[in-house]
């Protein structure tokens, strides 16, 4: 039996950009009399495979470089942007960050058809790829346990969800995902026969790549998606439950729009990493053609993976106000001195954890609502001379995603 294996990048599973491939091909196999060469049927999409994937690669690093280092520098800049959920968000941002600036030297290699950096830089590369992989789904289960005790248990889980619980969580999160990934770490390495960075198994090899294959989809995939299914199983359950006795008060619609958001993540990464592991795993039981529409589809399945890591941000923008506010400040041509709401320097005024203070300066036609919205905006892009003079901040209780 041979092993559809991962060539995404140097990703988990193992794979090759072998030097007959033109860099997309087939991966090398860990099973039977498999040889590097790939059918002649397939040359034609290989032919043109190379600098379609430099382009699409140099697409998604740019976008995911800059979404990514974007949500990173908001929540660390604006207190405001340090709730619990956006500990887990930064977490989820760090870990793509990781894969994206390790873009590079996968293109390169897929480029060259062959890995020039060497053996250190190859499990370096490898390594922050995994941790990548298996991080933002554990990071995104966390988020949905999160969501389960915020709407579940508020009033219980109030001495938990707190952000110095979270930064906790997060660390053990990554310490976790290292664990996890130490084969990665032990095997890794240039290969002899291609010279390029794979996952070089000892004998036997088939057992070891199968066992590889099942290990990473259970606990990078199936498993950590069987307990969000269940998070949000017993939220829709408890949401049904307390509609008809409750009204929509401010608080239950914020947590909606929270918990709407960690969903719409959530399907996102199933989405794009889902056609990665179905064909992984099929291929355990079923031998892949090697022909050209095989490696179109396999090579869909590897952009969805790439695809991921840069879309997080923009969803981010779209499905929170909070972001989306802070990211329109950070892009607004701003002088240095300028007055900003939000400023790590003022004080921070928590309500609760699930309810945190936004913090706005006052307006002297100010109503008492968030009639000022959009006003707010557009006069945190105003130059220093045409803001009036800054007044003392108004603590307005909103919740913040």
């Amino acid at each position: 039996m041979e092993s559809f294996n991962q060539s995404r990048g140097a990703g988990l599973i193992q794979g090759d950009y072998n030097s007959s491939s033109g860099g997309l091909g087939f991966p090398e196999t860990s099973f039977g009399n498999y040889t590097a060469n790939v059918s002649d049927q397939s040359m034609p999409f290989q032919g043109s495979s190379t600098m379609v994937t430099a382009v699409i690669s140099f697409t998604v690093f740019i976008v995911g470089l800059t979404g990514n280092t974007l949500a990173i520098y908001v929540v660390l800049r604006y207190a405001k942007m340090k709730t619990v959920t956006n500990i887990y968000i930064l977490n989820l941002a760090v870990a793509d960050e990781l894969y994206i600036l390790g873009l590079p030297f996968l293109t390169t290699q897929n480029v060259l058809s062959y890995w020039p950096f060497g053996s250190f830089l190859c499990r370096v590369v490898m390594t922050a790829d995994s941790l990548n992989q298996f991080t933002s789904i554990f990071c995104l289960t966390v988020m949905s346990i999160d969501r389960y005790l915020a709407v579940v248990h508020p009033i219980r889980s109030t001495r938990w969800r707190r952000p110095r619980v979270a930064k906790a969580v997060s660390a053990a999160v990554w310490a976790f995902s290292f664990i996890v990934v130490l084969p990665v770490v032990i095997f890794s390495d240039v290969q002899d026969t291609f010279n390029s960075c794979n996952m070089s198994w000892p004998e036997p090899r088939d057992i070891w790549s199968t066992a590889f294959i099942l290990y990473t989809a259970t606990l990078g995939f199936f498993g950590p998606l069987l307990v969000i299914c269940m998070c949000y199983l017993l939220i829709v359950v408890k949401v049904k439950s307390s509609g008809a006795r409750a009204g929509f008060t401010k608080r239950r619609r914020s947590e909606r729009k929270v918990t709407r958001m960690v969903v719409v993540i959530v399907v996102v990464f199933v989405l794009c990493w889902l056609p990665f592991y179905i064909i992984n795993i099929v291929n355990l039981v079923i031998i892949l053609p090697e022909n050209s529409w095989m490696a179109g589809v396999y090579f869909f399945a590897v952009i969805l993976s790439y695809a991921n890591s840069c879309a997080n941000p923009l969803l981010y923008g779209f499905l929170s106000d909070n972001f989306k506010q802070s990211f329109r400040k950070v892009l607004c041509v701003r002088k240095a001195n300028g007055v900003e709401d939000g400023d790590p320097s003022l004080p921070r005024t928590e309500k609760t954890t699930t309810n945190d203070s936004f913090l706005t300066p006052r307006n002297n036609d100010f109503n008492g609502h968030m009639q000022g919205s959009q006003d707010l905006q557009l006069q945190s892009c105003m130059s220093a001379s045409e803001k009036p003079p800054p007044a003392r901040p108004l603590i307005i209780g909103q919740s913040t995603l």
